[in-house]
């Protein structure tokens, strides 16, 4: 079992102290269920080297920590072989105590295109949903909100950001281990709920857009990215088999299709902040992620189209309000 009673501790402290028994619920029924890589990842975990005096760095690209100490080379290689057992690195970058994580998605792109339109978090209760490895939790928890808290149901999403954590030592971010739908019904807890690229997995995106609502304040802010495609109010694409390489993508909606679906769900003052076609230089696979990448999903004759001859992946940032 994982020990979740930091978490636990924390949500006393930032005026959550009801959500305890329901989450530590959710997270129960979670943990119980078969998954036989986690032991591998918390043997990875296990290897990591103790190293004193580590501090996290704020508003680098990479998310980065430091240390005062000295680290010799062992260290250092010992370090890495533990976070190479981890792989594959989604998200990052990461630069710990001099290993350079150089992850397939350069994470620090699309957070500096989202940050510039979002209200400030600090002091705010914040919910990530979909959070992968964590780092954009990391990057919310440098604006002090009282609580970043993400969701994923990856044990080695986790994993990765616990080892992170083990160094950077960030005391007001958190990685649960579940779905969104092992959330209590009806939290309205939170201030700010991010969303970025999930919404396109949801086979019903209307119930999915209706429980985001569901976690927010009332006035609270969403922060949603998703694919999107050119097109008029009625304009859908549900492809008909792989998108970009992808199995599990639903609908990709318009832009305006979008802001239509968020206003029938709804939400208020809703605006397209960002869109963005997705780059071969944002997307890539490195030694941390030696699979394949965008380049591989995309027609080798017109970068505008996927291999399926769909649409190339675009972008956009929607943000409103409950």
């Amino acid at each position: 079992m994982i020990d979740f009673s930091n978490f636990y501790n924390y949500l006393d402290k930032c005026q959550m102290k009801e959500w305890v028994q329901p989450l530590r619920q959710a997270l129960e029924i979670a943990m119980s269920k078969p998954d036989g890589n986690l032991p591998h990842w918390k043997a990875a975990l296990a290897e990591l080297p103790e190293i004193e005096h580590c501090s996290l760095l704020k508003n680098n690209d990479a998310i980065s920590v430091t240390t005062e100490t000295q680290l010799n080379p062992e260290t250092i290689e010992s370090l890495k072989a533990a976070l190479l057992k981890l792989k594959p690195w989604r998200k990052g970058p990461f630069n710990l105590l001099g290993c350079f994580i150089d992850s397939e998605w350069r994470s620090n792109i699309k957070w500096r295109r989202v940050a510039q339109h979002i209200s400030p978090l600090k002091n705010k209760k914040i919910l990530d949903v979909g959070c992968g490895n964590g780092y954009y939790l990391f990057r919310m928890a440098e604006q002090e909100p009282a609580i970043a808290l993400g969701i994923d149901p990856s044990s080695l999403f986790w994993a990765q950001f616990e080892a992170i954590k083990k160094y950077g030592k960030c005391e007001n971010a958190f990685l649960l281990p579940i779905g969104f739908e092992a959330l209590p019904e009806n939290m309205k807890a939170f201030d700010t709920v991010f969303s970025m690229g999930v919404f396109y997995h949801r086979r019903a995106p209307f119930d999915f857009l209706r429980s985001l609502k569901m976690l927010l304040k009332e006035g609270g802010e969403l922060v949603l990215e998703t694919l999107v495609i050119e097109g008029d109010e009625s304009t859908v694409l549900v492809p008909p088999d792989r998108y970009a390489g992808m199995r599990n993508v639903w609908f990709i909606p318009s832009v305006k299709a979008m802001i239509n679906w968020l206003k029938k769900s709804g939400f208020k003052d809703i605006k397209c902040v960002d869109l963005y076609k997705t780059d071969i230089n944002e997307q890539r696979a490195t030694e941390w992620m030696s699979g394949e990448s965008l380049i591989d999903w995309l027609d080798k004759r017109d970068f505008n189209l996927t291999c399926e001859g769909l649409p190339a992946p675009v972008r956009a940032v929607f943000v409103c309000n409950n």
